[in-house]
């Protein structure tokens, strides 16, 4: 088994992961995400400090104001944004942190080291749909962003 096969492994172990950067405006990756962890039956806990209700469910501002905490986050935000979050993360106990990285990118050099140095499983590209029950689309993303670098290497 790969590194790589190995965090994923860990990362969909967990069963409660806040997704930050769902959006109400506008369908987006992060909305996906959330969508497919919720039908694998995932507690899973929105995340965007611009709104309070996601699909019926309370929107968190930070992974810190979710009771009784979380062990895995999924980041679909910007880089710099990223850097911010896993601060909150180290601050939260979380232990496992996926950036997304496709057609968008939510990679931080920073946040991945800062994990690192933390003692936070950090996976540093690609998107759980692509491991997660992949539909074809996601099977095609996952062979291509070996190549494209939209995955970490092994």
């Amino acid at each position: 088994m790969s590194e790589l096969q190995s965090m994923v492994d860990s990362f969909l172990a967990q069963k409660r992961i806040a997704v930050v950067g769902v959006r109400t405006t506008v369908e987006d990756a992060a909305n996906g995400i959330y969508d497919k962890f919720k039908k694998h039956g995932y507690q899973v806990f929105p995340i965007n400090p611009k709104t309070t209700e996601y699909k019926g469910e309370p929107c968190y501002p930070s992974v810190k104001d979710i009771p009784g905490g979380v062990q895995a986050v999924m980041l679909v935000t910007r880089p710099e944004i990223t850097e911010q979050v896993v601060r909150e993360c180290a601050e939260a106990g979380v232990t496992h942190v996926w950036m997304h990285r496709s057609a968008g990118n939510s990679v931080s050099d920073e946040a991945v080291q800062f994990c690192r140095e933390n003692g936070i499983t950090v996976i540093g590209g690609g998107c759980p749909m692509m491991f997660l029950e992949p539909d074809f689309g996601h099977v095609c993303m996952r062979f291509i962003g070996k190549y494209v670098g939209w995955l970490p290497k092994d």
